[in-house]
């Protein structure tokens, strides 16, 4: 038994009633859609050409309408950002000092990690200190490294922090 599949010629892709190759299918005017092969046909609404758009367009010289409402948000005040930032550079500076010390002096790396290995915290702040810091520290070690905050307070308030961490092992 053998079955032969036979394929479905459309007349036009807008015909979706036309279902064998031989049956007469009366022109289809693309700008129309059939919704269903028995159902009413409505009119396809079509895009307006260049020259429509063109002539939809405004005139350049019309000013764009503003906004009726006003901006829902409070005047910014950009002091505290401002102070933030100078005294980030300062705790930068710092930490460019620090960072300076350890690159450049083998004898006083080998002080701090010796002092940490003892878990001596009084010694490592100090030994920091001696560097010429100005800015608040915090300072944790561990068996991998040494990890050094700095901290800066603008009106009472924190305002910025810097966080640098340093493998030793």
């Amino acid at each position: 038994m053998y079955y032969f599949f036979q394929p479905v010629y459309l007349y036009s892709p807008y015909a979706r009633g036309s279902y064998r190759a031989n049956e007469h299918v009366p022109y289809a005017d693309p700008r129309l859609l059939y919704q269903h092969a028995n159902s009413l046909v409505r009119p396809v609404e079509t895009q307006p050409n260049k020259a429509q758009k063109i002539a939809q367009r405004q005139p350049t010289n019309t000013p764009a309408p503003k906004p009726n409402q006003q901006n829902p948000y409070p005047p910014v005040d950009s002091d505290l950002l401002y102070q933030s930032a100078n005294e980030s550079k300062k705790l930068m500076e710092d930490a460019s000092k620090v960072l300076e010390r350890l690159s450049t002096s083998r004898d006083f790396d080998t002080r701090i990690m010796d002092h940490a290995q003892q878990s001596d915290m009084e010694e490592v702040k100090r030994l920091i200190d001696s560097i010429g810091i100005t800015s608040k520290v915090d300072i944790h070690f561990n068996p991998d490294g040494l990890r050094l905050e700095f901290s800066s307070e603008v009106e009472g308030s924190d305002c910025c922090k810097l966080t640098i961490s340093l493998r030793w092992l």
